[in-house]
């Protein structure tokens, strides 16, 4: 893959997090001219992992120890459940919670 205005025989880096059952779950390309941030990868991957292990979504920017995001209640009887619980309620669809 070349980038708009990069030479045509200098490849663009990328970076492949893959699953246990082979799956690719995340592509990450960079231009040559820009570095990688090994930091923001290891947050991605501990962000996948976590993901996985507690069923959640991360918001924007989520580092390890700050709340996730608890999926939308699918029926008003779980809404209901989700009100009586001690989520902290963004709103009727989106709640946060501690791991």
């Amino acid at each position: 893959m070349l980038q708009p205005g990069e030479s045509e025989t200098a490849a663009v880096r990328a970076v492949f997090i893959i699953d246990p059952e082979g799956k690719v779950r995340l592509i990450m390309y960079y231009p040559l001219n820009v570095g990688r941030n090994m930091a923001e990868i290891k947050r991605t991957l501990l962000t996948l992992q976590t993901s996985d292990e507690h069923k959640v979504a991360m918001p924007l920017d989520w580092q390890p120890g700050d709340k996730v995001l608890i999926p939308a209640p699918k029926t008003v009887e779980a809404l209901a459940e989700r009100k009586k619980s001690d989520l902290e309620m963004v709103d009727w669809y989106l709640a946060k919670k501690s791991l």
